[in-house]
């Protein structure tokens, strides 16, 4: 994982503007696995400089909700969602944070009665297998047809610290393989 630091040496091939952005940061933390840029931006590209509504749950240090501002454009409304009340200082122009856990049914409901229907939702929250479902089956109804949900760190789902465990009933994995594949790109 790479955190806007750039270990010196020889300087790495860049291969998209989301991975610049990141390896150029000098604004607020972003904490990145540094494979999930091209990822984002195969599955992002076609929604930059439109009207676009970016919803990510984990706001932490809020570097991640200014590079998607960035790569987005002016168009764009970024919603994050952050358990840390002290979250709400990271607000700006066309940055809105939602405070309350993403595990909570109520808290959910909510954000959808306050926001517009999403156009693309990264899970970068909680790694607790209850909060990948839950958030889940509260906010993928409130994403648009033919919209992206992408749900990071599922490397957790087989991990027991976190509720997984492999073939681990409840996990997040087992739980999606019941998706059926329409629902996946």
């Amino acid at each position: 994982m790479l955190n806007n630091v750039n270990g010196g040496g020889v300087s790495p091939k860049i291969s998209n503007d989301l991975e610049r952005y990141f390896r150029q940061n000098n604004k607020r933390l972003i904490d990145k696995w540094v494979h999930y840029f091209d990822i984002y931006d195969r599955h992002f590209r076609r929604y930059r400089n439109q009207e676009v509504v970016v919803l990510e749950i984990g706001v932490s240090q809020g570097g991640s909700l200014q590079m998607w501002k960035d790569y987005f454009g002016e168009k764009a409304k970024i919603f994050g969602i952050d358990i840390d009340p002290r979250c709400e200082a990271l607000e700006e122009e066309n940055i809105k944070i939602l405070t309350g856990s993403q595990s909570d049914r109520k808290f959910l409901r909510e954000v959808k009665r306050q926001i517009p229907p999403i156009d693309i939702l990264v899970d970068e929250g909680g790694h607790m297998m209850i909060q990948k479902i839950v958030s889940f089956e509260e906010l993928f109804p409130h994403i648009k047809e033919d919209s992206v949900y992408l749900c990071e760190d599922l490397h957790t789902s087989y991990w027991l610290h976190y509720g997984g465990g492999h073939k681990r009933r409840g996990s997040f994995i087992e739980y999606s393989k019941n998706f059926g594949i329409s629902k996946f790109v």
